[in-house]
């Protein structure tokens, strides 16, 4: 260990991230973590955290920022913050808040909104000339008016801040948008309005370092998380043929939107649709952080890069001013599947070919990860688990409207 040890705050209002814990308390740090009450009691690498803090709420909200401030600033007193890394994408903004505020250095918060606040996205990706399908903020009722008129329904009511598909509703007419804009109230400011384009979703994992994309995998969802989030359907996602046709333009344009919206150096999830009309890519949204719903297994698999991990090395390297590599990665074909499960414990034996090589252990859920060197395999077992799952697991929950644990 360094004899003077970095510290790194890291803010994880939700249970994840617990590779990169490990990683960076193994690089030598002290590690903080901030997290809610109600999860004190989880899992958490309790050997690899030197304390833990705890908030009631993890809402980005003034009043929970000056709660989180001001506990900070106490602690502070007494411990020197080297670092903060929110590992969550609802952790993105109290990072960046916290940073500000005290002046520790990494993403502020105006460049934080290009990875948070999807109508910051959509501006910043537009000045930058990648393609977006027509959009609108949902402050001005002339502008909401204009927009109608120019850009045909299907139209999606998006919020701003959510993840993935969470809170969105398709809207096909202009008196149902309407309708839906009187619902929302005096919330409205925190919505946009975009074309609805049916398409083929994609999303890339990636690492950065010094502005430049050091790896990437691409993959796309054989269930768009539209589909799944409103049609309570089977999550399943695979990579694509590596240089192929799809991998080359992903790659290209997930660097030019991570090189446009500032990113320095960090893990990204970012999601792009292949619209069915006119078979463009269109740009639909990033983060700073590693995806959700176990993708980083996926990656791993794929590739034997763990995207935790590295980022935690990433984080260390810069904070540090030392040189980082991404380890060597093979090229693996990987594809998950998850649900729902009508039973608390699936017993999921009957899954039982050689390519499996993850599965999941979680309350009322199944899900595998598959490996091989070809993708047709991959997706032919994706089908086949899914229509298993379908008959003898599924079960289904109402759509989110917000986030939660």
């Amino acid at each position: 260990m360094s004899e003077n040890p970095f510290t790194f705050l890291l803010v994880a209002t939700f249970f994840k991230g617990m590779d990169f814990i490990r990683a960076c308390k193994a690089a030598g740090n002290t590690v903080l973590v901030i997290t809610k009450k109600s999860l004190e009691h989880d899992p958490w690498p309790r050997e690899a955290i030197d304390e833990m803090f705890y908030v009631e709420h993890d809402a980005n909200t003034p009043e929970n920022y000056q709660i989180i401030r001001e506990g900070l600033a106490y602690v502070m007193r007494s411990r020197k913050i080297d670092r903060i890394v929110s590992l969550d994408d609802f952790d993105v903004e109290k990072g960046a808040f916290l940073r500000e505020e005290f002046r520790i250095s990494g993403m502020g918060q105006t460049t934080a909104r290009y990875f948070r606040d999807k109508l910051a996205m959509r501006i910043r990706a537009a000045e930058a000339g990648i393609p977006i399908p027509p959009f609108s903020a949902l402050f001005n009722d002339a502008d909401i008016h204009a927009y109608i008129q120019q850009v045909a329904p299907p139209w999606v009511v998006k919020p701003r801040t959510e993840a993935s598909a969470i809170g969105i509703r398709k809207v096909h007419s202009t008196e149902d948008l309407w309708n839906i804009l009187g619902q929302l109230g005096p919330a409205r400011h925190n919505f946009l309005i975009e074309q609805f384009k049916p398409g083929d979703v994609y999303h890339a994992d990636s690492l950065i370092v010094d502005r430049q994309v050091k790896f990437c995998r691409v993959s796309k969802y054989v269930n768009t998380p539209f589909e799944v989030a409103h049609g309570g359907g089977i999550f399943r996602t695979a990579t694509v043929e590596f240089g192929g046709e799809e991998d080359q333009a992903l790659q290209q344009l997930n660097q030019q939107v991570l090189e446009a919206f500032g990113m320095l150096f960090s893990a990204s999830h970012t999601e792009f649709i292949r619209a069915h009309e006119d078979g463009q890519y269109y740009f639909l949204e990033t983060s700073s952080r590693v995806g959700g719903a176990h993708i980083a297994e996926m990656v791993e698999a794929s590739s034997g890069i763990n995207l935790w991990k590295e980022w935690a090395y990433i984080e260390d390297a810069k904070a540090k001013e030392k040189h980082y590599e991404v380890p060597p990665w093979r090229n693996d074909h990987a594809g998950i599947i998850v649900s729902l499960a009508r039973f608390q414990h699936p017993d999921d034996s009957a899954f039982n070919d050689p390519e499996i090589v993850w599965r999941l252990r979680k309350d009322h859920h199944i899900g595998l990860i598959v490996q091989s060197a070809d993708r047709a395999r991959v997706l032919a077992l994706l089908d086949n688990y899914a229509n298993r799952i379908a008959q003898d697991f599924h079960a289904s929950a109402p759509p989110k409207d917000h986030a939660t644990n």
